[in-house]
């Protein structure tokens, strides 16, 4: 138990910020309502507790996480204004929120309707999902830092104000670092938190607003942590009626003890929600405000405030707390003060009638001397009780076995409630002491835990394949202290990162808190990547299988030099080492080749080499005396050329030669048609004279080839 104090109301901070009525307090801060005096601006200002202030460390985070988490700037988030320090004392300036909190409305109204929850969890998670895009985690969500305002929006309070706090506060033994109730499995295990941690939390904080109860509930922090590692968050629906299956799932989903199956940040948790508020067809209502205290004049006065453990957050204050928690702290003094019972005011009896007999009146009269010694009686008893016999004292069991612990705590009028720890020095079996402790007093029928020693500690037996969260919670339910070994041992059998051994080994006595190591396995011992590199496929998929190998991905790529289907690289690259049973990617060599299509009919060639894969386009015909017209003369790219599948195209040219008739014993007439059917022309020398004479020799001679246009001579005979 701490006292809170903090400055008086009336400081001025920094020559600007002054402080008024306290709005919230805990066991790390003091909030106060503040006025910035230079901008005439309501704030909020978040004092540190004074046990930080002296840790360098803690200033340097609290600096820097107070800049990352004003660089926010979303809405959903309550704005940082300034940050600062004052002599001793170190201070947030923050956006003054009207209202209330989460923690308020759940409160006020118990298992909130589902429209109402995803009215509330839609802008938590969208200003998560802006800090996780920051690359910021805030570690420490639950209903005390999720304020409601006036107006029904919601904001997030607290941003990287934990992590500032973990340079200080380190988790040891059973001290936890945030709230527990909402403490992930890897916080709890490991320390470890990321985007993921947030959205468990978040789960949590679903589930708490659709069953009014948090899921793990425990007689202490560490119970509590033990089962948020070892048990799976139960479905809303097993507590309460008429949540969605969607909903149901989307909760379990988020609060899934393995970081991997939940959503891997706020976003993708959010647009699950989205989802499922469209396939409900839910209505979009607004977030009620929760029902505050009307401030009261009373001036703020140190109040006596149990944390439970690592409870680092700072919860909302009413504006009469300060009394209210006064009159409480005092009750026990007054209720337990000598008092006199309030005087039992009584009727006169009525008179007596004067017809009856002397002796009537002699037995009525011993009849109410009997009765008055009765009541004095059962007053003094009441009395007697009223003073002293209300209260018992706890009494000392400290080396006393269970059942005689047990017995005299029964005897006092206590309940007794069995707790184990254990010991180096008491025995097992034997009460190491009680709490309260041994002669406080309390009210008769109080709980009074008793610790019995289990002795000293033994390594649980952990087997190998067991994950280091539940290795690490066995450990701590042990009361001892894990270490992570540094050194790598291969095994084929046991996974990464799981337990192998631990060391010393299962059984082993030790003392309370000493060391245990956990050996963790580093996979399968890896082997080398064979040389597969211009083979086939087909050859390197078995040289890989055979050394142990699985393949991977296989991806095809374009290379003019190799042949097609032949292996270009794999990854791992050939001759490094990888775990046996990993996968090994191919990239094998891809292309296709231009067919030779010279010689052939333009049509013929371009089917080939559409077959082959190709589009293609036909050119301009050029002249070659060796090429029939029509025939394919060249391509371009050329015969045998590898080009990439993709896109691939040729340019064909066809030939346009023209093969001279046979005009020999034709009549000129006849020759001149015949050559202008073909596109040449005629050139006539006539012996003895005559025009149409008959074709006894031309030039050139039949068979030969000529452009288009060329002229034929032909020597005519009369």
């Amino acid at each position: 138990m701490d006292v809170v104090t903090g400055p008086a109301s009336g400081t001025v901070l920094d020559g600007r910020y002054r402080l008024g009525a306290m709005i919230a307090r805990g066991g790390m801060s003091t909030v106060y309502r503040g006025l910035d005096t230079r901008l005439d601006r309501p704030v909020a200002v978040k004092v540190m507790s004074p046990q930080y202030v002296a840790d360098p460390t803690f200033l340097s985070r609290f600096e820097r996480e107070a800049r990352l988490a004003a660089s926010l700037g979303h809405p959903g988030v309550v704005a940082m204004y300034d940050q600062g320090q004052d002599g001793d004392l170190v201070f947030l300036v923050m956006e003054l929120v009207d209202g209330g909190t989460l923690r308020d409305l759940i409160r006020e109204r118990g298992p909130l309707p589902v429209p109402v929850v995803l009215a509330v969890l839609d802008p938590l998670l969208d200003a998560l999902a802006a800090a996780h895009a920051a690359g910021l985690v805030h570690r420490d969500v639950k209903p005390e830092n999720v304020l409601i305002s006036a107006r029904g929006s919601v904001k997030i309070a607290d941003f990287g104000l934990v992590r500032a706090v973990g340079s200080q506060t380190v988790a040891t033994g059973d001290v936890i670092l945030g709230t527990v109730a909402y403490l992930s499995p890897e916080q709890v295990a490991t320390g470890v938190s990321d985007a993921r941690t947030d959205v468990y939390a978040a789960g949590i904080v679903a589930f708490e607003m659709l069953t009014g109860r948090p899921p793990f509930e425990g007689d202490n922090p560490m119970s509590v942590a033990y089962q948020h590692v070892h048990s799976d968050v139960p479905a809303p629906s097993t507590r309460v009626d008429d949540v969605p299956a969607q909903l149901d799932e989307l909760i379990v989903a988020a609060t899934a003890r393995n970081p991997d199956d939940r959503p891997r940040d706020a976003s993708a948790f959010l647009a699950e929600l989205r989802d499922v508020r469209t396939a409900l067809h839910l209505p979009i209502v607004p977030v009620p405000i929760p029902v505050r205290p009307r401030p009261s004049p009373t001036p703020p006065v140190p109040v006596p405030i149990d944390h439970p453990a690592g409870q680092t957050g700072t919860r909302m204050l009413p504006a009469d707390a300060a009394s209210t928690a006064y009159t409480a702290d005092t009750a026990k003094t007054a209720e337990g003060a000598a008092t006199t019972p309030p005087t039992r005011v009584q009727k006169r009896p009525p008179p007596v009638a004067r017809t009856r007999t002397a002796a009537a009146r002699r037995r009525r009269r011993w009849l109410i001397a009997l009765l008055v010694v009765l009541l004095l009686g059962l007053i003094s008893a009441a009395g007697g009780w009223w003073l002293g016999g209300r209260w018992a004292a706890t009494p000392a069991a400290a080396g006393l076995t269970q059942s005689q612990a047990e017995a005299a705590v029964r005897e006092a009028g206590l309940v007794p409630r069995v707790t184990t720890g254990h010991s180096d020095t008491v025995p097992d079996g034997v009460v190491i002491g009680t709490d309260p402790d041994s002669g406080v007093e309390q009210l008769r029928g109080s709980e009074v835990s008793v610790l019995v020693s289990a002795g000293r500690p033994r390594v649980p037996d952990i087997k190998a394949g067991t994950d280091t969260a539940t290795a690490t919670a066995a450990l701590t339910a042990a009361d001892l202290t894990v270490v992570t070994g540094t050194g790598q041992e291969f095994d084929d059998a046991v996974p990464v990162g799981a337990v192998l051994r631990t060391d010393p080994v299962g059984g082993t006595e030790l003392s309370v808190d000493a060391p245990v190591t956990l050996i963790l396995s580093a996979g399968p011992r890896p082997i080398v990547v064979p040389q597969v590199v211009g083979q086939s496929q087909a050859d390197a998929t078995k040289s890989l299988t055979d050394a142990g190998f699985t393949i991977g991905t296989v991806t095809k790529t374009f290379d003019a030099r190799v042949e097609p289907g032949r292996v270009l690289r794999t990854d791992p690259t050939v001759g490094s080492t990888a775990a046996r049973g990993s996968a090994v990617a191919l990239t094998v060599a891809d292309s296709i080749t231009v067919p030779d299509v010279r010689g052939r009919s333009t049509k013929d060639a371009i089917a080939a080499m559409r077959d082959a894969g190709f589009s293609v386009t036909v050119g301009d015909p050029a002249f070659d005396a060796g090429v029939d017209a029509g025939d394919i003369l060249r391509s371009d790219p050329g015969p045998g050329t590898r080009v990439d599948r993709t896109g691939a195209s040729v340019f064909l040219v066809p030939s346009n030669a023209v093969t001279v008739p046979d005009l020999t014993d034709q009549k000129v007439k006849d020759a001149e048609r015949t050559l202008a059917d073909l596109g040449l022309k005629i050139d006539v020398t006539s012996f003895f004279g005559g025009d149409n004479g008959t074709v006894w020799n031309q030039s050139p001679a039949a068979g030969g080839r000529v452009r288009p246009g060329d002229t034929v001579s032909v020597y005519v005979l009369r």
